[in-house]
């Protein structure tokens, strides 16, 4: 028999279910003592006691088994918005801004969104290959087992169907899944914004028929934001995308209330993502249409903007809410999960529960994946971390270390931290 044997857990940790949790279930977490998991042709067989596993499945003698040392073991993180396929680097940016220069501002200096444009258009397919392997490398020492990826750095035809290529080609035999979302309406490119309205039928016309008609993007994604695009612009980029088979989310008032939150709950979007500045009213509409709050919180810590998305305020009005890196050169340059994790306890004010919840199961439901991973259940994918924690608590109470020890992803040790001996 083949398989893996995950012995030796003080604790497992997870929601459980298949569709995204809100309000109170949001915190309900099964903690687990002393439960061995069973790993079988990709999934998972058995969580539980290990005198019921000996009953069940016998000794198993010669399967793999890889000791959890009195470690906690959660659902792999799944990180649903992130913009991985980009060139260059904007440390001088990062430096400005730390000398009291606003995101705003640097942005109309030629920085900002079009300065990594400039160097994603001139980079190659290959090159865009290379760079997003690496960074699905830091996500899976991380702990991220599934993540979402955005195009939106090439804003032409040509130069975001590259991107989705690279998504594509990078993803092929990494253990990290990647969900493709096409982006191509971040930012008005430089040469069309004297005739907006044109790159907007681009976007439309053009991009959309061509990412949908090969199959290199799953979602539609737009940035429905004040001096970005508006929501009557937004709206018909995501109907567009609709028309086309891709699922709608959005960029949503994150440094104004754009009325993009309430634009979510009127086309029933997979999620409305940032809502630093969003309305009661947007919240009464995501609510209303159980669409997920995808919380950026790396956004905030890295922008130093000192505001921080209603996170009690949704939980609390029934909102799903689910919890990203949103990995970018410009607002958050960061692949950890569990630095996420951190931020959305301390500053977002999520129980550690809501929070396990956030970044695993309500992450993977506003994919579409809840009914494979998110979760550590039987039937489920074998997505998995083990954490050098006694408990699920740690994941928060020991901050700035690293906390995973391994990552097993479809049921295969796919990454040991060295420093660990498990």
């Amino acid at each position: 028999m083949s398989g893996l044997l995950i012995t030796g857990l003080a604790e497992v940790a997870t929601p459980r279910g298949s569709g995204p949790h809100s309000g109170p279930a949001q915190g309900r977490v099964e903690r687990l003592r002393g439960a061995e998991v069973l790993c079988e042709d990709g999934r998972i067989a058995f969580v539980g006691p290990p005198e019921e596993r000996r009953r069940r499945f016998g000794e198993l003698e010669g399967v793999e088994r890889l000791d959890g040392a009195g470690g906690t073991l959660v659902p792999g993180f799944v990180d649903p918005h992130t913009h991985l396929p980009w060139a260059g680097s904007r440390e001088e940016e990062f430096a400005r801004r730390l000398a009291g220069a606003t995101y705003q501002e640097i942005a109309a200096a030629g920085g900002g969104i079009l300065s990594t444009v400039a160097a994603t258009r001139a980079a190659s397919e290959e090159e865009l290959v290379g760079l997003v392997r690496r960074r699905m490398d830091r996500m899976l020492a991380c702990g991220t087992t599934t993540a979402e990826a955005k195009s939106g750095y090439g804003l032409t035809l040509d130069d975001e169907l590259k991107q989705l290529r690279a998504i594509r080609t990078a993803a092929e035999g990494h253990p990290v899944d990647l969900v493709p979302t096409l982006l191509a309406a971040h930012e008005v490119p430089p040469e069309h914004r004297a005739e907006r309205e044109r790159y907007v039928d681009l976007v439309c016309e053009e991009i959309v028929p061509a990412a949908a008609g090969a199959g290199l993007a799953r979602f539609c994604d737009v940035f429905c934001e004040e001096g970005v695009f508006t929501a009557a612009e937004s709206r018909r980029v995501l109907e567009a995308g609709a028309r086309h088979g891709l699922g709608p989310r959005l960029h949503a008032d994150e440094f104004e209330d754009s009325g993009g939150a309430e634009l979510a709950g009127e086309l029933g979007a997979l999620s409305a993502d940032h809502l630093i500045a969003v309305s009661d009213a947007g919240i009464e509409a995501l609510a209303r249409a159980g669409v997920t709050a995808v919380l950026l919180p790396g956004t905030s810590f890295f922008l130093m903007k000192h505001r921080w998305a209603p996170a009690r305020r949704l939980v609390e009005a029934g909102v799903p809410v689910a919890l990203a890196t949103d990995c970018n050169p410009g607002s958050s340059y960061t692949e950890s999960m569990p630095t996420v994790f951190t931020l959305a306890v301390f500053e977002l004010g999520l129980s550690i529960e809501e929070a396990l919840t956030a970044a695993t199961l309500n992450a993977a439901a506003c994919l579409g994946l809840g009914a494979e991973v998110g979760s550590v259940e039987e039937g489920k994918r074998a997505d998995l971390v083990l954490l050098d924690a006694p408990n699920l608590l740690h994941l928060a109470y020991h901050y700035g270390v690293d906390p995973v020890a391994a990552v097993v992803k479809a049921g295969r040790v796919a990454h040991r931290t060295a420093t660990r001996h498990l």
